[in-house]
C-alpha cells in the first residue's frame, strides 16, 4: 500500500528498455513511480506505478503532464530524464524536422522537466536529478550526428546544473550507458538515401556493427541498478558509465589519454569505415 513516506520519482520513457527496467527496480525497492510515455497503454501495470502521458517533443504536454503528476505526488524526490530515440542516416539527406525532433526530445524536453522539477522543490528540499545520456556523447556514432550531438548537449547541461546546485541539497548525476541490449536499434528511424556506393557500404557497415554490439551488450537492468544506487547514495559520483568492460572501462580511459587523431582512427576501425 502506498504511503506519504514513500519516495516518489518521475521517469521518462518508462514503457521499454532502460526506463521500464528502472521503473520495475524502483517499485521493487519501495518507490512510487510516475512513468511517462506518449502512449500510456504501453506502460506497465505495477503496484506503485502511475502511468503518465507525456510527449517530450511538446512543451505543453510536458507542463501538463508534470503538473498532473505533481498534483498526485505532492513532491518528487527524484527525476530521471531517460526517454529518447535515434535517427540514422547521412546528415545531408536527413530531413530538418527530424533533426529538430532529436533536439526537442533529447535536450529541450529534459531541460523543461529539469526546470519544473527544480521549481517544484520546497525551499531547502533534498532531491536527485539523473540525466541518462549515452556513450555517443563522448564517442559520436557515424550517421547519427544529431543523436550524438543532443546527448553531448545533455551531458553539458548536467555538468552545468551540478555547478548551479552546488551548496544545495539537490544532487545532479549523469548516467552514461554504452551499448545496452534493448529495442533501441529496432526503434531507430533510418532516413535518407546514400549518395553513392561507397556511402551505402559505410551505412550498412555501421548499422550491422551496431546490431552485433547490441546483441552482445549488457541488459537494461544493469543501468537500472546504477540509477538505483545513485538515488540511494548520499553523495553519488557526477558521472556513472555503464556498459561492457571495453565501453565502461577502457573507452573512457582511452579518451582521457590518447590523442584525438588516434581515437578517430580507432573509431573508424570499430565501425568498419
Amino acid at each position: 500500500m502506498a504511503t506519504d513516506r514513500q519516495r516518489k520519482v518521475l521517469i521518462t520513457g518508462a514503457s521499454a528498455g532502460i526506463g521500464l527496467a528502472t521503473a520495475q527496480r524502483l517499485v521493487a525497492e519501495g518507490w512510487r513511480v510516475w512513468g511517462t510515455s506518449r502512449d500510456v497503454f504501453r506502460l506497465p501495470v505495477l503496484e506503485g506505478f502511475h502511468p503518465l502521458r507525456m510527449d517530450l517533443g511538446r512543451p505543453d504536454s510536458i507542463r501538463q503532464g508534470f503538473q498532473q503528476a505533481l498534483g498526485e505526488a505532492g513532491v518528487f524526490e527524484a527525476l530521471v530524464n531517460n526517454a529518447g530515440a535515434g535517427v540514422f542516416g547521412p546528415l545531408e539527406a536527413m530531413p530538418v524536422d527530424l533533426v529538430r525532433e532529436q533536439f526537442a526530445e533529447l535536450v529541450e524536453g529534459p531541460l523543461e522537466l529539469a526546470r519544473l522539477f527544480l521549481r517544484s522543490m520546497p525551499e531547502g528540499g533534498r532531491g536527485t536529478m539523473i540525466n541518462v545520456t549515452s556513450l555517443a556523447a563522448q564517442f559520436p556514432i557515424p550517421f547519427m550526428a544529431p543523436y550524438s550531438a543532443a546527448k553531448a548537449a545533455l551531458s553539458a547541461v548536467t555538468q552545468s546544473l551540478r555547478l548551479e546546485q552546488a551548496g544545495t541539497r539537490v544532487r545532479v548525476v549523469e548516467v552514461r550507458p554504452g551499448d545496452i541490449r534493448t529495442r533501441f536499434h529496432d526503434a531507430t528511424k533510418r532516413v535518407g538515401a546514400a549518395a553513392d556506393d561507397g556511402q551505402r557500404r559505410a551505412l550498412e557497415a555501421v548499422w550491422e556493427k551496431q546490431l552485433r554490439d547490441m546483441a552482445g551488450a549488457p541488459p537494461p537492468e544493469r543501468v537500472a541498478a546504477a540509477i538505483a544506487r545513485a538515488l540511494s547514495t548520499e553523495n553519488p559520483p557526477p558521472l556513472v558509465v555503464v556498459g561492457g568492460f571495453f565501453q565502461a572501462r577502457l573507452a573512457p580511459l582511452g579518451a582521457r589519454f590518447l590523442p584525438p587523431r588516434l581515437l578517430e582512427g580507432l573509431s573508424r576501425r570499430h565501425f568498419g569505415l
